[in-house]
């Protein structure tokens, strides 16, 4: 489903699973920080309201998306992290630069969670133009900062309760 239509980030945090005890970690582009920044207040705001204290948030700034998935991998390394939220922005421009670099950061992290069993969040975005970004870091289609935070949080719970003695997902 497109978010052309919709505000995702409209989410019911009574729903969500507490996070209290999640230690939850974020890695922040800094090229394009007008939205960037604004998708790291939507995670933060939103891990906090469901139970994450501050002290469990820790948020490192990066210059750019490219750089993303070494941060993650670091601070897998480095911190105890229940999980890790990438925040970027590639808007696209006269050349196939976001091709690339879309292509490359998603790969990059998608192994990453594969490879640590932990979850890796993908919340980079992806547009055309800076009012598509700015629609999506607060505007009309919400804050995926949100919506990262959301999936960062059930995907913990998730792996908490498979990591459970007898559950499994059959292999």
């Amino acid at each position: 489903m497109s978010s052309k239509d919709n505000n995702l980030s409209e989410v019911d945090l009574s729903q969500i699973p507490s996070a209290e005890g999640y230690k939850v970690h974020i890695a922040v582009s800094d090229w394009n920080s007008e939205v960037t920044h604004a998708l790291l207040e939507g995670a933060v705001a939103t891990l906090k309201e469901v139970g994450v204290t501050e002290k469990d948030i820790e948020v490192v700034h990066v210059p750019g998306t490219f750089e993303l998935p070494l941060a993650a991998k670091s601070l897998f390394k480095s911190k105890a992290s229940d999980a890790v939220i990438c925040l970027g922005c590639v808007i696209k421009g006269e050349t196939d630069h976001d091709v690339y670099i879309n292509q490359s950061v998603a790969n990059a992290i998608n192994q990453l969670a594969i490879l640590s069993s932990k979850p890796v969040i993908f919340g980079v975005l992806t547009v055309n133009t800076h009012q598509q970004a700015l629609d999506r870091c607060g505007g009309v289609h919400g804050n995926k900062g949100v919506e990262a935070a959301v999936t960062a949080v059930k995907m913990i719970r998730l792996q908490k309760d498979l990591n459970k003695p007898g559950a499994s997902i059959g292999f």
